[in-house]
């Protein structure tokens, strides 16, 4: 009996094939961050720029977004001085980009069940070289400098009669924002790899990434639950207390900053910070309260102090709880069978611990800013205005002069704390998966 042709499985891509595919990633990433940035940044008024500084802006939004850093510099000689920087991730940004550049990444891969370590690390280099190349010209791009008036009549008198024109310029540091982006994007492609079932690795790391993939699976779900939670949230304030453009305007820029700060919080998690100034955002009253410490001190954030501002926090606790209960369950039930309950316990632990590491570095913020002319700050509709647009702070703070923003985690804490809550929510959840019919992928050899 004659037999059937057999399709061949597709090889590795050629060499323009196989840049193309890079490019595509790449692209398509830049693409979703741009969209998503641009409407943040919009909502948050920035497209009042002067002279044409949106799609420069844009461009330092999108450098923030993937790690780097923004300094703000300029003056008028003695006259005026500007003293500012910023380093902090747009997560909303970010998180699109990430997602949209895992799934192109891995469409390109969809018809292989396994790859070549080799073809696999030609893919990563082609894409990481495309991506620097990418972050240099944004690097480029993100820089620009606005003339603007000095905002009143005395210090325009004296600027005119001293022949000074003040100026505010912003660019991106290029090495934090091509190191730390190179960076960004190995860890986005790394994850990649850890959570999805249809990422083909050599055979020989095939046992590693099925007994990495559920924990990472759950706790990425963890992730995007609290994501689309907080989105709902923001809806609501939106429709309810009538401030839609700033609402969307977080939503869009730093939603995940607020929410997987909210889940760190829940598992008993300190941050260190201080506000002085307006945030520009319309963040939780109780957050923004715990900021804004005597003195400009740095205050310490944690369900109690923020309790103190309102006691519906506490809520917090046992929904952190309840969602690393639900990724104990899901990683058990997904795992293979034979896995023992301990195997269960260390790796939720060992997954939630990498979790509250990326989202304690990803939420790290320092802004500071300060204007002044002649030793004092410049009034209103002048440099402090256009500076606090920059930083997407329309406040009459800003207008005054300057303020500043510092978040940071106590990582030596929150690690080994979500570490220890993932263990046993690892051992619940393998309990309670373990009379649940089908738990696992494999199934068992009944022979």
């Amino acid at each position: 009996m004659p037999q059937e042709p057999t399709t061949p499985a597709p090889g590795p891509p050629g060499v323009l094939r196989g840049w193309l595919d890079a490019l595509a990633v790449v692209l398509a990433g830049i693409a979703a961050m741009a969209a998503v940035a641009a409407l943040g940044l919009w909502a948050a008024g920035a497209d009042s720029l002067p002279g044409g500084g949106f799609p420069y802006v844009l461009a330092g939004a999108l450098a923030l977004a993937v790690g780097g850093s923004v300094q703000l510099d300029g003056g008028a000689g003695f006259f005026a001085q500007v003293d500012a920087g910023i380093t902090a991730m747009p997560l909303s940004v970010g998180l699109v980009g990430a997602l949209v550049m895992a799934e192109v990444f891995l469409r390109q891969l969809r018809f292989r069940a396994v790859a070549g370590g080799v073809e696999l690390l030609g893919r990563v280099a082609r894409t990481a070289a495309v991506w620097v190349v990418a972050l240099v010209l944004l690097t480029l791009a993100a820089r620009h400098t606005f003339v603007v008036p000095l905002g009143n009549d005395l210090a325009q008198q004296l600027g005119g009669a001293l022949g000074l024109t003040p100026e505010i310029g912003f660019h991106a540091e290029g090495v934090s924002t091509v190191g730390l982006g190179l960076l960004w994007l190995l860890v986005v492609l790394a994850l990649t790899f850890a959570v999805s079932r249809r990422a083909p690795l050599p055979r020989g790391l095939v046992p590693f990434q099925q007994a990495v993939r559920p924990a990472a699976f759950a706790m990425l779900l963890v992730l995007l639950v609290c994501v689309a939670a907080g989105l709902v949230a923001g809806l609501v304030t939106a429709v309810v207390h009538g401030n839609a453009r700033e609402t969307l305007a977080l939503l869009l820029l730093a939603l995940p900053n607020l929410v997987w700060l909210a889940f760190g919080l829940g598992l008993g998690a300190q941050w260190h910070g201080h506000l002085v100034g307006a945030l520009g955002l319309p963040v939780p009253d109780a957050l923004s309260s715990v900021l804004r410490g005597p003195d400009g001190q740095q205050a310490t954030i944690d369900l109690g102090s923020l309790a103190e501002q309102n006691g519906l926090v506490w809520l917090l606790l046992p929904l952190a709880a309840g969602l690393l209960l639900a990724a104990g369950f899901l990683t058990a039930y997904r795992s293979p069978r034979g896995v023992r309950l301990w195997q269960h316990a260390v790796r939720l632990g060992a997954a939630a611990a990498v979790t509250m590491l990326l989202v304690g570095v990803w939420s790290r913020v320092s802004a500071a800013y300060g204007l002044s002319v002649l030793g004092v700050g410049a009034g209103e509709g002048g440099l402090g205005d256009l500076l606090g647009s920059v930083l997407g702070d329309t406040s009459p703070a800003a207008s005054l002069g300057g303020g500043s923003l510092s978040l940071s985690p106590q990582l030596w804490v929150a690690v080994p704390l979500a570490a220890a809550w993932g263990v046993v929510a690892g051992l619940l959840g393998g309990l309670l998966a373990a009379g649940r019919g089908r738990r696992g992928e494999i199934p068992a050899d009944d022979s």
